[in-house]
């Protein structure tokens, strides 16, 4: 009992970190959106979100590297990808009147993002297919295998680029370019810090209930590491910026898993997926993601009633994952 109260507490403090280590990266990534001069939707689907998104590069690199596992990591970017299209959303929603879509979010993000869903799957596919190892159901993903998925965010990139490039830039502004990214840096310190206690109290648990730490990884790990995509939405929700609170959700999506996943397999060279593991996370997220898709595209509105559709499809999958850690389903072998 002592033992989980710790973890609880390790759990807790280092989301904390997290969270004022991401105001700072996130104040100073705006500014320098404002600063460089990026149109609107730019701005939230790639400064906002890969700066929302460090936490979740952090925590694949930590357990890739530091703690070998890797599929830890995969657990938290999952994990955190569908409290992203599930309760951030929601969240913002409920903290307004109701959030506008557009049609570029909905057939230009939205669409990107499934492809990058599609994208990483077909990765881990590709990896037991080809790179078997002695265990059933078992791959490597190497380093060339990574590259596909970043090859697909650079094509992202490369779209997002000629969305700039029609923009007007307000270079009239006061933004001090050199303290921003003195804060972005301090930003990004601290969220190592705190991702490293996310992380190991994610392995914690995963010994004290006997069941995989990657369960406990798109929990833990995932929810702290989340709040930084939370706070952006909904401030930008708030101010009246909806394009920007979307296009963070969906942007931080994409490079969560076309960067953040690969990254680890470049840092360590080689890693070994389970499938096994690996289909039933994916398969939620594929659920979220048309369901997330279904209610962007109605009206072309986010509704209250829509919002609590989200908050119950992600209580449904924090259920599950319970059921899976006390051993109540086994959908996840252990």
């Amino acid at each position: 009992m002592i033992e989980i109260a710790t973890l609880l507490a390790l759990a807790f403090v280092g989301t904390g970190i997290v969270w004022k280590g991401s105001s700072w990266l996130e104040t100073s990534a705006d500014k320098l959106a404002v600063g460089y001069g990026v149109p609107t939707v730019v701005q939230g689907a790639i400064i906002a979100a890969a700066g929302s998104s460090m936490p979740e590069l952090v925590s694949v690199l930590l357990a890739a590297s530091l703690h070998g596992e890797f599929e830890l990591g995969i657990g938290a970017v999952v994990g955190s990808a569908v409290f992203n299209l599930m309760v951030i959303p929601a969240i913002a929603v409920l903290a307004t009147s109701g959030i506008s879509t557009t049609r570029d979010l909905v057939f230009k993000e939205a669409l990107f993002y499934m492809l990058a869903v599609a994208a990483l799957l077909l990765t881990f596919s590709l990896a037991v297919i080809y790179n078997p190892t002695e265990n059933a159901l078992e791959g490597s993903v190497t380093r060339t295998l990574a590259l596909f998925p970043i090859g697909l965010y650079v094509l992202y990139l490369f779209t997002q680029y000629l969305e700039a490039a029609d923009y007007e830039v307000d270079v009239e502004n006061d933004i001090d370019i050199a303290r921003s990214w003195f804060w972005f840096l301090v930003g990004l310190a601290f969220i190592v810090v705190g991702v490293e206690g996310l992380v190991r109290a994610a392995i914690g648990f995963g010994d004290v209930f006997g069941t995989p730490a990657f369960l406990w990884g798109m929990t833990v790990v995932a929810a702290g590491s989340s709040i930084p995509d939370a706070f952006v939405s909904v401030a930008a929700a708030r101010a009246g910026r909806t394009t920007v609170s979307l296009a963070n959700v969906l942007g931080s999506n994409v490079f969560d898993l076309l960067i953040a996943v690969p990254a680890g397999v470049l840092v360590a060279g080689s890693m070994d997926i389970t499938f096994e593991y690996v289909v039933p996370m994916m398969g939620f997220l594929i659920l979220g993601t048309v369901v997330f898709f279904t209610v962007m595209r109605t009206d072309m509105l986010l509704s209250k009633r829509e919002a609590w559709l989200l908050v119950g499809l992600y209580g449904v999958f924090v259920v599950w994952l319970l059921a899976e850690s006390v051993g109540v389903t086994n959908v996840v072998p252990t």
